[in-house]
């Protein structure tokens, strides 16, 4: 008998079955019911596809040709444009492109990179590094292009693996021209500087409606005329910088604020932080000798000298402090004795230092900040400095001797030109602003751009005593005797100020900045140019010897476009005292007076007074007026003058 060991016989077993024989028919029955529920939803669904179809066919034939989208598409909004006080645009939108590749389709690369070059303006080695070292097959090669550069792409049919993405960018149509004031904005349509930056908000569009319109104070010409003057004088002196401004200083408008070397924001590639800055309203600067027109204003004001105050320069200021330390300032030559008057001709360091004297600490750093200086301006230029102006209880024993003549102060070219407002305007500083208005999308509404409060910080006599001063100065024993034009009368300083050399700590022999300032007319100033040139490397660095030549020739420009008249303006050079006679102005009582005629800074004291609400409108001289001269006077009476 054998046994099989491990194993079992099925011989004589029936075969098992996956189901048995009873439960074959329920199985293919539940089978035949799941396709058969599957067939239904097919079908409703398809019949449901079909119904939305019909009825809107049936929708478009009712509406005709209007027929409602079945997406609501989101409507095209525009970033608003920025334009120059005439409506020029200097900033807008328009169509652009990127200009990418997708390498698997190149067939030859080195065809397609010389193809390109010429149109993109970018060397074919370059394109070609762009192309083989990027990360992935899908490559930019530009981005932002024009629709010439587009057409001129579209038209080369045979470069395979070339494409172009329509894109809503940015273009200046300007070029150069006010480049760091305008600014620009990133590959999202966001703007990182100038303008573009400061007034995102109003420029940015949204799904309503389009981005307001910024209105400049520039006029796009004297600011063409500023940077031709500017760019020149950088490269005859070698310099670093120029920079160079003109201000209205009855309105505060800055019609022009050239600052070379510059940029072209439509190749924003080819451009560095240098180029880009926007050196007037962020570059913080010890000022020199034209800062010496403030300080004496100061101190005259302040009652701490008069026209009759005399001092004594040996060649250099000295004094000894209480704890014996010896203070040696130096000055420019032996000017004997000097009054204000001849401190200012002959820019006399020892004579300010003396002057300076007469004040107390607290009262000097007092007087001097009415100016505005060691705060920001708020012209409308983003990241406007504050400059370095310590308070008092941080001054040495010689800081006020120093400040007196423009040094141990930082300012910014801004706080100059709000300085000078307040000597051309009687006394009155009107701060300066780059930004006019803000005007809506559909044209409705103007929102005024105000940057700061006009206020009296100086006695309208001690302001014309220095505008008298100042015309002395291009006289031809004065420094600014360089900036005279013919037939016409300026107020000008110079100055010529050292940097501070940081491996010392201790002023530098060779870097220095040379600078005007120049008021005109100067019986009535409508117009302050201020130049300032940084570093020059030129045969002389002396303020009077390469400042005042381009201030004389953008006085030269700009009288004639801005209609200033000449052989008017009777020019005073004596050295005694004068007394200007005092403008006559409307006087207030129970009626409205009588505005026609007068000029807006004849007109700018009483915008300090609490008793009248005056709303100038326009520039020049008062044409109209409301309500009529003679109307009384209540305490809700709006007083609106047109000028023209």
């Amino acid at each position: 008998m054998f046994t099989t060991m491990g194993k079992t016989s099925n011989r004589g077993r029936k075969k098992k079955e996956p189901f048995p024989a009873q439960n074959r028919s329920s199985v293919h029955y539940g089978q035949e019911q799941i396709i058969y529920q599957r067939f239904l939803a097919v079908f409703f669904l398809f019949a449901l596809i079909t119904l939305i179809l019909v009825l809107r066919y049936a929708m478009l034939m009712l509406n005709g040709d209007n027929p409602e989208p079945l997406i609501n598409a989101k409507p095209y909004t525009e970033r608003g444009t920025i334009v120059d006080r005439n409506g020029r645009i200097l900033a807008m939108q328009t169509k652009m492109a990127n200009i990418s590749v997708w390498r698997p389709e190149i067939n030859d690369l080195e065809t397609l990179s010389h193809a390109l070059s010429p149109i993109l303006n970018i060397s074919s080695d370059e394109i070609n590094r762009r192309i083989t070292t990027a990360s992935s097959d899908f490559v930019y090669v530009k981005k932002q292009v024009d629709q010439s550069t587009i057409q001129q792409i579209e038209a080369q049919r045979s470069l395979r693996g070339v494409n172009v993405e329509p894109i809503v960018g940015r273009i200046y149509p300007e070029s150069n021209l006010a480049s760091q004031i305008i600014g620009f904005v990133g590959d999202e349509g966001i703007g990182l500087e100038g303008i573009e930056y400061a007034f995102e908000s109003e420029l940015a569009p949204n799904e309503q409606r389009n981005g307001n319109q910024v209105i400049l104070t520039i006029d796009a010409n004297v600011q063409y005329i500023l940077e031709k003057i500017a760019a020149q004088t950088l490269i005859e002196n070698k310099a670093e910088a120029v920079m160079l401004m003109a201000l209205d200083p009855r309105t505060g408008d800055i019609l022009g604020s050239a600052s070379v070397p510059g940029y072209n924001p439509n190749v924003l590639q080819d451009s560095n932080e240098i180029s880009r800055m926007n050196r007037p309203a962020i570059w913080a600067y010890e000022p020199g000798s034209v800062f010496k027109v403030f300080s004496l204003a100061a101190l005259m004001d302040s009652g701490a000298i008069t026209e009759n105050s005399f001092f004594t320069c040996n060649g250099r200021y000295e004094r000894v402090t209480n704890l014996g330390e010896r203070i040696v300032i130096n000055c420019l030559g032996a000017h004997g004795r000097v009054s204000a008057r001849e401190i200012i001709r002959f820019s006399c360091n020892a004579g300010a230092a003396y002057a300076a004297d007469r004040l107390g600490v607290d009262a000097f750093y007092e007087e001097i900040q009415k100016f505005g200086f060691g705060s920001r301006v708020g012209a409308g230029s983003p990241g406007e400095t504050t400059g370095v102006f310590r308070a008092g209880n941080r001054w040495s024993d010689r800081s006020k001797a120093t400040i007196a003549m423009g040094q141990e102060i930082s300012v910014s070219a801004l706080q100059m030109l709000q300085a000078a407002s307040a000597i051309a305007n009687d006394g009155i500083l009107v701060p300066p602003r780059i930004v006019s208005r803000i005007r809506s999308s559909d044209g409705k509404i103007e929102q005024p751009f105000n940057p700061g409060t006009i206020r009296r910080i100086l006695k309208p006599e001690t302001a014309r005593i220095m505008r008298s001063y100042m015309i002395d100065v291009t006289s031809s024993t004065g420094t600014g005797r360089r900036a005279n034009v013919e037939d016409l009368s300026l107020a000008v300083k110079t100055g010529t100020a050292q940097f501070v050399d940081p491996a010392t700590g201790t002023y530098s022999s060779s870097d220095f900045i040379a600078s005007c300032m120049a008021l005109l007319p100067s019986e009535a100033p409508s117009l302050v140019l201020y130049i300032v040139i940084v570093k020059p490397q030129g045969e002389s660095y002396l303020g009077g010897r390469i400042a005042a030549p381009p201030i004389r020739q953008a006085a030269e420009a700009l009288v004639d476009y801005l209609g200033i008249p000449r052989g008017r303006n009777p020019q005073v050079n004596h050295s005694g005292s004068i007394t200007l006679p005092n403008e006559q102005i409307p006087v207030l009582g129970g009626k409205v007076p009588n505005f026609i005629g007068y000029s807006k800074r004849q007109l700018l004291p009483f915008l300090l007074q609490d008793d009248l609400h005056l709303e100038m409108r326009g520039d020049g001289w008062v044409k109209r007026q409301t309500p009529a001269p003679g109307t009384t006077l209540n305490a809700d009476t709006t007083v609106v003058l047109e000028l023209e």
